[in-house]
């Protein structure tokens, strides 16, 4: 069982591990998009935009709904919206501990040269 996990988790986390991938989870945590609407709020081509789509819907990380001839996305599990707030919590303190050894760095000097 362990290893199902692991393997799935990995899997996961692949599918997370294109810029573009995430700031599209990003713009879907704020609700339903469809493509050409993540198309002009991210910036990007349509056709990369789907593929991308593509590899988020093969992991099951989005879902797409049908409505005439649009296609809907949004999350299958809001639990990512919480998984991005994480990362972004674990960016900010690597930033504050990189600062800090900035600041250490930058006292050094100084005692040095006084």
């Amino acid at each position: 069982m362990n290893r199902e996990i692991q393997q799935f988790k990995a899997g996961f986390f692949k599918a997370l591990s294109h810029p573009l991938r995430i700031r599209i989870l990003e713009e879907l945590s704020k609700g339903e998009l469809g493509v050409n609407e993540i198309q002009n709020v991210i910036g990007s081509n349509g056709s990369t935009i789907s593929q991308q789509l593509m590899v988020l819907r093969n992991k099951n990380i989005v879902v797409g709904t049908k409505s005439g001839n649009r296609v809907f996305y949004s999350l299958r599990d809001p639990l990512v919206i919480n998984l991005l707030s994480i990362t972004n919590h674990m960016f900010n303190n690597h930033l504050v501990d990189t600062i800090n050894i900035f600041d250490k760095f930058q006292d050094n000097e100084e005692q040095e040269f006084q």
